[in-house]
């Protein structure tokens, strides 16, 4: 049985041990491979259902002592969160959960009055969600779909507002306790300062707040402890648990009258000083994380909510969920196109740019695809629904970058390598600085326990954990909005690596159907004429010369009268009977079979062909009267496209099943370095591996459905969308525009995003490398200098803050070419 994949909110991660906490928890289970990125706060997991259900993965994270919601359901089944307004004691969520569990299709119902919401899980094949909407509403009560997003949102400000109440609390307390504490040191007047039993009252009493409004931290860090699986958390709880339990310890010696004991051995302020700039640090990463997560909530509330579909000839408006493939929605002017699906009736013009990135609007007509999200400009329009709920392209995305974020690099892997062994290491060289300075050294017990407080505050590797995929979040997000969607943080910093691209020839660097390029007329016919004759002839064929030379005279605006005897020699040409003469268009057989002489055209023929285009002649009154040259164009922006690549230094090649001469025309084009002409679909794949066996680090791009086996060899395989068919197994990269200009991005975004991440690790590194020496006392004995613990707090507090910030600079990344 093929593996599901679920994803995970979770709730109370403190830091990237926490994180590597419930992935080891989670990959213990059988069957099941766990992903846990802090950044996002999000368990991406692979599972097999047939092995382990969900109960039993969320058991294992509430174990660990986390929270969990589910972001994307099991298959099969919906579970949709219901605000329900004035439902907001026990009685009235009595009412509402036996309405609903009386409703069929209905497996489950949770209400939380406090929160005015019912979550139900129910059989969308057994009953709608707009019934079970009604089934709340006909009991008395306003309801409304909640998002996932909302809920998400909602738990991300309730978490800034707890932890904002929690810093005032702290703030409040630790200034008055600073005063009375050291005041005096300053020449301020301290009440009591004689009073040395009333002084330690006074700081234990102000103190304890801060200890309680930190408590979270307490009990995270140690339940960390307890397992054995110290986290960033347990230093914060071993460092101002210390100075606070040695405090009291100080106070009752104070209180009891034993000697050697002063408000100068008390230490209640630097724990709560320490508690309150590591909440405030937390206060501040938690404003900052909140914006890296944007571009995906941007993406999801983009999702319209209702639709207008023709129901037994009357228009009604239901909720986009109940909308099914087959159904006619209706669209008027202003209003987002709810569903992926086909014009079959009017034209207008609707702006792609949430999805495909590009400002300019598209014109639709009848027959034309239009993409979920986007929005009708003008007239009204009629559409037949293809693709609904999941498999509308927008969900399609959000599906690639919710994923995509959750994934991990390797560049982070070794960082969270370094973070598993770094708290207990930490640790480790607290006790042992501490051992060194009040036994070997001699220094007395306020000294050492300064160092050991300061190691363990300063050495949090939390922002060691935020460095890479914070900057990984943003990337995606930017490159989504951007109509790029990169499947995976491997691939993203992979991408930079690429020192040769090679891009199929047909449908990616050519349109993919021929056009006329040119028309050739003798002395005695004009150019129009000779391309009105060979439509004449052409009309009505299905050879794709003929539809372009068609096509060619359609869009010259020239008339094409009906003609008789219409013809076709198979592999040589067409005739047809105008005006009671014959017309031939065809290759040098035909016209010698017809005996038409073509001699003086031959000169102009031979160039043309020399250019990798298809000619065909035409005839009229036994005489050849020009050529037509037919070619697969190249697409806007190409010749762009690799030009930049060469200005990055990259080789580039073309790959196509066609001849070599037409391949090097292309190629002559283009500027492209490298020809691989004659290649079979089959074959594509072991031409990628021949060049990956010398050293070459190989980006393929290509449709995704005929070059799959190319894309899937590649180091970096980029698939060429067209706005609804993103949906493709094959490629790491999706460019959803046609626009070959954004492989250009696509790479450079890499090489950006990587420079980020290099930047915040290096900072992190070099902050843990020299601020645990510093903290352990090596300057003390050359200029006497010892790290105060709150300033250590402060530090540690603000390097998580600057990494996430320096990952929020990618925003400001400007493409190579536009």
């Amino acid at each position: 049985m093929p593996k599901e994949k679920i994803i995970f909110k979770v709730i109370g991660m403190h830091c990237v041990s926490c994180a590597q906490t419930i992935e080891k928890d989670l990959n213990k289970l059988e069957g099941v491979k766990a992903n846990v990125n802090f950044a996002s706060e999000k368990a991406f997991i692979e599972y097999d259902p047939e092995r382990v259900d969900i109960e039993k993965i969320k058991k294992v994270i509430r174990d660990s002592g986390y929270d969990v919601i589910e972001v994307e359901e099991a298959k099969g089944i919906r579970k949709v969160s219901l605000k329900v307004s004035r439902m907001d004691n026990p009685h009235c969520a009595r009412i509402v959960e036996r309405a609903l569990r009386k409703t069929k299709g209905v497996i489950d119902v949770k209400t939380e009055f406090t929160m005015e919401r019912v979550v139900v899980t129910f059989d969308p094949n057994k009953v709608k969600l707009h019934q079970i909407i009604k089934a709340i509403k006909d009991v008395g009560y306003e309801t409304r779909e909640e998002t996932s997003l909302e809920r998400e949102r909602e738990l991300r400000e309730k978490e800034v507002k707890d932890l904002k109440k929690r810093v005032i609390i702290s703030l409040a307390f630790s200034i008055p306790l600073l005063y009375f504490s050291m005041g005096w040191m300053l020449g301020l007047p301290v009440p009591f300062i004689e009073n040395a039993s009333l002084q330690a009252l006074i700081q234990l009493l102000l103190s304890t707040p801060v200890v309680i409004a930190a408590f979270k931290l307490y009990s995270s860090g140690a339940k960390s402890l307890i397992k054995l699986t110290p986290n960033m958390d347990s230093l914060i709880f071993i460092g101002t648990s210390t100075a606070y339990i040695y405090s009291i310890a100080v106070s009752i010696a104070i209180w009891f009258g034993i000697e050697g004991y002063g408000i100068h051995n008390l230490y209640y302020e630097i724990a709560a000083f320490i508690l309150f700039f590591i909440l405030l640090g937390k206060y501040l990463e938690a404003i900052t994380k909140r914006k890296t997560s944007f571009a995906l909530e941007k993406l999801i509330g983009l999702q319209p909510k209702k639709a207008r579909v023709i129901k037994n000839g009357k228009e009604v408006e239901i909720p986009v969920e109940d909308v099914e493939v087959g159904d006619i929605v209706v669209v008027k002017p202003g209003e987002k196109i709810p569903v992926d699906g086909i014009v079959i009736e009017g034209s207008s013009v609707v702006d792609e740019k949430v999805i495909t990135g590009e400002s300019i609007p598209v014109v639709k007509r009848k027959g034309d695809k239009v993409i979920g999200a986007t929005i009708n400009k003008s007239g009204m329009l009629k559409i037949k629904a293809t693709g609904v709920g999941e498999e509308t392209a927008l969900a399609q995305i959000i599906k690639i970058v919710e994923e995509a974020m959750a994934s991990k690099a390797p560049i982070q892997l070794l960082a969270d390598k370094v973070s598993l062994y770094f708290v207990p290491a930490v640790i480790v060289i607290a006790i042992l600085a501490f051992i060194f300075w009040f036994f070997v050294a001699k220094m007395p017990f306020i000294f050492a326990l300064t160092v050991l407080i300061s190691i363990l505050i300063i050495a949090c590797p939390c922002a060691l954990g935020l460095a890479t995929p914070t900057a990984i979040m943003v990337s995606i997000g930017l490159g989504a909005e951007r109509g790029i969607l990169i499947k995976s943080a491997e691939i993203l910093e992979t991408a930079h690596k690429v020192d040769t691209v090679i891009f199929d020839k047909t449908g990616t660097l050519t349109k993919g159907e021929p056009s006329v390029t040119d028309v050739i007329a003798n002395k005695s016919y004009e150019r129009n004429e000779v391309l009105r004759l060979a439509a004449i002839a052409e009309k009505g064929s299905k050879h794709p010369i003929g539809e372009a030379i068609v096509k060619a005279a359609k869009r010259m605006k020239i008339k094409i009268p009906k003609a008789s005897n219409y013809e076709t020699i198979a592999g040589k040409g067409v005739k047809a009977k105008y005006l009671g003469n014959w017309i031939l268009v065809g290759n040098r057989m035909f016209m010698k079979e017809n005996g038409i002489e073509i001699k003086e055209l031959e000169k102009e023929m031979r160039r043309l062909e020399e250019e990798g285009k298809t000619t065909v002649i035409v005839a009229w009154r036994k005489k050849a009267i020009g050529i037509i040259a037919v070619a697969d164009t190249l697409k806007e922006f190409s010749k762009e496209a690799v030009e930049e690549l060469h200005k990055m230094k990259k080789e580039v090649a073309i790959i196509t099943g066609d001849n070599e001469r037409v391949a090097k025309a292309v190629a002559k084009q283009l500027s492209i370095d490298r020809v691989l002409a004659d290649v079979l679909p089959a074959d594509k794949a072991k031409e990628v591996k021949r060049l990956q066996e010398k050293g070459k680090c190989v980006a393929c791009v290509g449709d995704g459905i005929n070059d799959a086996p190319m894309l899937a060899q590649a180091d970096v395989g980029i698939a060429v969308g067209s706005g609804t068919d993103i949906a493709m197994e094959t490629g790491d990269i999706i460019l959803i525009k046609d626009d070959l200009r954004d492989v250009v991005t696509s790479i450079d975004l890499s090489r950006y995003t990587v420079r980020k991440i290099k930047q915040n690790l290096f900072w992190a590194f070099f902050y843990n490398i020299a601020a645990i020496p510093i903290a352990a006392g090596v300057l003390y004995p050359f200029f006497g200098i010892l790290l105060n613990p709150m300033i250590a707090a402060t530090a540690m507090a603000f390097s998580s803050v600057s990494v996430v910030l320096n990952s929020l600079l990618i925003k400001r990344y400007k493409p190579k070419v536009r």
